[in-house]
């Protein structure tokens, strides 16, 4: 990657944080896409701890996947991390992600987690 787009989404994602904060009651869904995979994980900022976490390279999913790099596979991660998160008691999150433009496999793991039960 360019110096200068490492530089906006390193901004990006400042700015992001800056207004995001997950919290004990309301945890924050962080989302992070790689080239070839994708990973969200439910963060309780107040305890410092992971609560819940799914990824394309999750053994339960990986080997479902046609493709881990496509929208159908965010949407399966999607619906993981809001299952785990109702299993928790985790109704409510909030939406961190991470930097990243709000379309494409963002948007599908976001909207599958919604139709999936969970509140942002």
């Amino acid at each position: 990657m360019s110096s200068e787009r490492v530089e906006k989404l390193t901004a990006r994602r400042h700015r992001v944080r800056r207004k995001v904060r997950g919290q004990d009651q309301r945890p924050r869904l962080s989302v992070y896409r790689s080239l070839h995979h994708i990973y969200a994980q439910v963060i309780s900022d107040d305890s410092g701890r992971t609560l819940a976490a799914s990824s394309t390279l999750s053994p339960e999913l990986k080997e479902s996947l046609k493709s881990r790099r496509s929208r159908a596979a965010a949407t399966v991660v999607g619906k993981a991390i809001a299952q785990r998160c109702l299993e928790l008691d985790i109704k409510e999150v909030v939406f961190d992600r991470n930097g990243f433009l709000y379309h494409g496999r963002i948007k599908a793991l976001a909207d599958a987690a919604r139709a999936a039960g969970l509140k942002f």
